[in-house]
């Protein structure tokens, strides 16, 4: 039977603005309330649903796991309801605003230069775009659309696989030219590399040994934060980096970084996706254009860097061996609900 004694809209409104501003003070400001109103609004909440959200100190407000729990449907809750009355308004057509957050080197090569064609395309849509190589809670940062490249952990957000790009150990000629060209996994014990300032899913770099995986890394004498400092750091010569063709392919074509022991690579790969809130509801036409737009797109510029000029250097190893049909992965045709979120590294 429908409800018609509480404006639960406008609590869902409350409670969201004290999480996000982190207090009852700040949320009564932005809201035009006083203190002691919000508080009694968030007590009245906690009472008709018989649980504690907020854990209330004097120093600062903490969730409980059923407060965590209420705050996302209520934060979906609230954009839905405001997507519904835009597209009541306006039919179902792309608009309104698009935050998008994308790893460095990925936004770099492959959302930003698309962006003029998606605007030109969606004219109604604005865009907000972040690059950072910092891994984003969605719900918090109100983001519309990440990129995530690499594993992903479980979550409730939707992913749709975008494609997969091989992972190459290369340095600049400048280094080969000083400390040679490793023959074999051993001889990395003699060489530099450039590891990460956070923990990977790996303790080395990944070489096959007949049927057997070894992992192997040189010791690193620069460490980076992400995969285009890596980057930089491998063209200026200062050690070996293990990344992904569809951030350095341009580089080996261009002969300003060369691949080394391809002969005993794997062929492991990265995974890219693009993640997003929808599980259990619908998905805002402006999200599914942008999304859509990137799998038609962005698959065709990775294939572009994944061609047999990227995968060895006859001057600095042996050919490489014929890689298994699983290296090479095509977008999938829609998004999965296949517990997918936000545990992927930068490349």
């Amino acid at each position: 039977m429908p409800r018609f004694d509480t404006n639960r809209a406008a609590e869902m409104e409350v409670f969201v603005r004290v999480v996000d501003l982190g207090g009852f003070t700040p949320a009564a400001r932005a809201l035009r309330l006083t203190p002691s109103g919000v508080s009694k609004l968030i007590s009245r909440i906690e009472t008709r649903l018989g649980a504690r959200l907020i854990n209330r100190s004097t120093r600062k407000l903490q969730l409980t796991p059923e407060g965590q729990a209420f705050y996302q449907r209520a934060v979906r809750i609230l954009a839905d309801m405001d997507e519904a009355e835009r597209e009541a308004a306006a039919g179902a057509s792309p608009r309104g605003h698009l935050t998008v957050n994308s790893n460095i080197p990925f936004g770099m090569r492959y959302v930003m230069p698309l962006v003029p064609r998606f605007l030109a395309q969606y004219p109604e849509v604005t865009l907000d775009i972040v690059l950072s190589d910092t891994v984003i809670n969605l719900m918090q940062e109100r983001a519309d659309v990440a990129i995530r490249v690499g594993p992903l952990r479980a979550s409730n957000l939707v992913a749709r696989k975008l494609g997969t790009s091989r992972m190459v150990i290369v340095a600049s000629p400048d280094y080969l030219a000083r400390r040679g060209v490793p023959r074999t996994p051993a001889d990395l014990a003699q060489h530099h590399g450039i590891g990460w300032t956070f923990p990977r899913s790996i303790g080395g770099w990944p070489f096959r040994t007949g049927s057997a995986i070894d992992e192997i890394s040189p010791p690193p004498v620069a460490r980076a934060s992400d995969g285009e400092a890596a980057r930089l750091l491998a063209l200026g010569g200062v050690g070996l980096a293990r990344l992904a063709l569809f951030h350095i392919g341009p580089d080996i074509k261009a002969g300003r970084l060369v691949p080394v022991l391809e002969d005993r690579n794997p062929g492991y790969s990265e995974d890219i996706h693009a993640v997003y809130p929808g599980r259990g509801g619908p998905v805002p036409a402006r999200v599914r254009a942008f999304i859509d737009f990137l799998a038609e797109h962005v698959p065709g510029r990775l294939d572009a860097y994944d061609g047999p000029d990227c995968h060895s250097s006859r001057d600095a190893v042996a050919p490489s061996e014929p890689r298994g049909s699983a290296l090479r992965s095509r977008a999938s045709p829609a998004g999965r609900n296949l517990n997918a979120g936000d545990d992927a590294s930068p490349s």
